[in-house]
């Protein structure tokens, strides 16, 4: 295997592998690390909203053999249940990470792209080259990295990110149920004490049920059945799902310690993509689609770089960071806003009582947390 390559990404999933893709189709040579085997599953949402899909299709990715669900409206509700639907200006498609995360690793493999199975423990930088560490001793070099491992890892330690110091008191949940009965066009999300799931069918017509809880509120309760059983269920909606549907895994998902502090999108001379640079609350319902978008952001400024005569490593890492928070940051604090307003029970009544009597709030406030298409 090679060790020196132009590019090394830190992580592979929809951002880093949607950047192996783009950076490869231009002629760069590529190396992509992920821990994990494909495919497997991951705690997400699972629903990516339509303004990513014209990029991924201009990238030779199709969806037509997996056939996700095309979703359409929104389904939001306050606690104790009083309800709203609106139709999604631009819509989606509902499909599960275990699919879709697959379908761009082969389109990146057969691109040409490098992977090594294994888990990067120090990425440092010198005298304009990175030296890229693996947790089994091996070492790649590279002129640019991309960082795209995620909510959180012990890389974020190493580097010294300033968020990895800050208290985080989030829990996420994720698990597939079978219930028929659950319309393949919707997106729902309901909001319980101290959080909000979202629910949506992915490609096999299963229901992806994914949670975002305080510990403050998952503490009271023993684990998830309890908590489930206790505390969701006091959503009317959430309560009905939970009765009839089956669990298809033997375990929930789950992921601890998710921070939605401010990340720099640059750091240490890395590139973070995804949800590397920044987190926007699950509610919002676009982070697959937001990965994407700054994974495409970022390749298309290190493919000018790389196919410049004066590479300016300062220029390049000062024009990204421009970019994503142009891009995003409007998204990020609306998002922040949504959440404080939903996790008040009170003002998450009163919330969806005014959207029930002036639908363009709503649809204005889910403009305000989505992108155009590109």
């Amino acid at each position: 295997m090679k060790k020196n390559y132009q590019v090394i990404i830190v992580g592979g999933g929809l951002a880093g592998l949607t950047a192996s893709l783009h950076l490869r189709q231009q002629g760069h040579s590529v190396l992509l690390v992920e821990k994990k085997t494909y495919p497997h599953h991951k705690v997400c949402g699972e629903y990516v909203s339509n303004e990513v899909i014209p990029y991924l299709q201009s990238l030779g990715v199709s969806f037509e053999g997996l056939r996700p669900k095309v979703i359409d409206t929104l389904l939001l509700s306050s606690p104790e249940g009083k309800s709203v639907h609106t139709e999604l200006p631009l819509g989606g498609i509902g499909i599960s990470r275990f699919a879709f995360d697959d379908l761009l690793y082969k389109k990146a493999m057969d691109s040409g792209v490098d992977f090594f199975l294994g888990e990067v423990t120090a990425v440092e930088y010198n005298e304009d080259r990175f030296k890229v560490r693996t947790a089994t001793g091996e070492e790649f070099n590279s002129e640019l990295v991309i960082g795209a491992y995620g909510k959180r890892n012990t890389l974020d330690k190493n580097l010294n990110r300033t968020f990895i110091h800050q208290k985080s008191s989030w829990l996420g949940v994720k698990a597939h149920y079978r219930y028929d009965e659950f319309p393949d066009n919707l997106v729902a999300l309901h909001n319980f004490k101290g959080g909000y799931g979202g629910l949506s069918k992915t490609e096999t017509g299963v229901v992806n049920f994914c949670y975002l809880a305080s510990y403050k509120s998952f503490k009271k309760e023993k684990n998830i059945a309890d908590f489930n059983t206790n505390i969701i269920s006091e959503n009317p909606f959430l309560k009905e799902f939970l009765n009839k549907a089956q669990p298809l895994f033997g375990q929930p998902l789950t992921i601890a310690q998710i921070s939605f502090h401010s990340k720099s999108p640059v750091e240490r001379h890395i590139l973070m993509c995804g949800d590397t640079a920044g987190l926007i609350h699950p509610l919002c319902g676009n982070g697959m689609a937001m990965a994407i978008h700054s994974a495409k952001i970022a390749s298309e400024l290190i493919c000018d770089y790389l196919k410049s005569q004066n590479r300016n490593r300062a220029r390049l890492e000062n024009e990204y960071r421009k970019l994503w928070n142009r891009t995003f940051q409007k998204r990020m604090r609306t998002g922040r806003k949504l959440q404080a307003l939903l996790l008040n029970q009170k003002a998450a009544s009163l919330g969806v009582g005014l959207a029930v009597r002036f639908p363009n709030v709503l649809n204005r406030i889910i403009t305000l947390t989505h992108g155009k298409p590109i």
